[in-house]
């Protein structure tokens, strides 16, 4: 007599986050509503359902993200950080070159590629930020940007759970980020799951001060980040230079 294996079944982290987005999504939608008074803003339009979904986001992080996140400051000193800041963003100049060359931007590419080669050789693996001093600046892109390049819109803003301010346009580019991260395709996945964790419990440590200066200033904290987010995206603010910062991810 044939026996039967027990039923089992199991979801990736991928799958399982993306089922907790498709779960906040349902639980969150409309809990929210704008402010009295105050004018919509057109790209927008799902603004009760963000404010909810970024009140979510507060509460995760006030409660799992921030903690860890000052402990880690707390025991590990500013050299270390900085080395594992300049590692994992070493990393990521080779996927902005990719999409340099994707949009075109041959010399954008190359100065990407520069960078990559001596913070690699030259940095020990990319701990030092060798690239920087001799003034060879990155430009973070992503495949978000490369889809604006190419003449996408935009599409509303949208505020997704864990991942915070993004856009329609934005969101639909995020797998293909996830991959085209080099370090997406680490053996074993132990390995990679735990370079992600302290990559982004060390990028959280980093804003620290940020945040909560952002708290303290903001009259409307939920219109603040909005615009700048959506600022931070568009094309011509990357073409112009205006106001851009190293990583818009932070």
């Amino acid at each position: 007599m044939m026996s039967k294996k027990p039923f089992s079944f199991s979801l990736s982290p991928r799958r399982a986050l993306a089922a907790g987005l498709v779960g906040g999504c349902l639980v969150l939608a409309g809990c929210a509503s704008v402010p009295e008074g105050q004018a919509r803003n057109p790209q927008d339009p799902w603004e009760g359902y963000n404010r909810s979904m970024m009140t979510f986001n507060d509460k995760v992080d006030s409660a799992v993200f921030k903690p860890v996140a000052t402990a880690y400051k707390t025991v590990t000193p500013q050299p270390v950080r900085t080395g594992v800041t300049n590692f994992f963003g070493n990393i990521g100049d080779l996927w902005s070159m990719v999409n340099y060359l994707l949009q075109g931007k041959g010399e954008q590419a190359y100065n990407h590629m520069v960078r990559f080669t001596t913070n690699t050789v030259f940095g020990l693996g990319g701990l030092l930020d060798i690239a920087t001093e001799a003034q060879i600046t990155r430009e973070k892109q992503d495949f978000g940007l490369t889809l604006a390049h190419w003449g996408m819109k935009p599409g509303p803003y949208l505020v997704l759970p864990f991942f915070g301010p993004s856009t329609l346009r934005d969101t639909v580019a995020l797998p293909l980020d996830w991959k085209g991260y080099a370090l997406d395709g680490l053996r074993p996945v132990s390995h990679r799951n735990t370079l992600a964790v302290v990559r982004w419990t060390n990028k959280r440590a980093n804003l620290l001060d940020t945040t909560d200066t952002v708290d303290a200033i903001a009259l409307d904290r939920y219109s603040l980040i909005r615009d700048f987010y959506l600022q931070q995206r568009d094309p011509k603010a990357q073409d112009e230079g205006a106001g851009k910062i190293e990583d818009f991810d932070d």
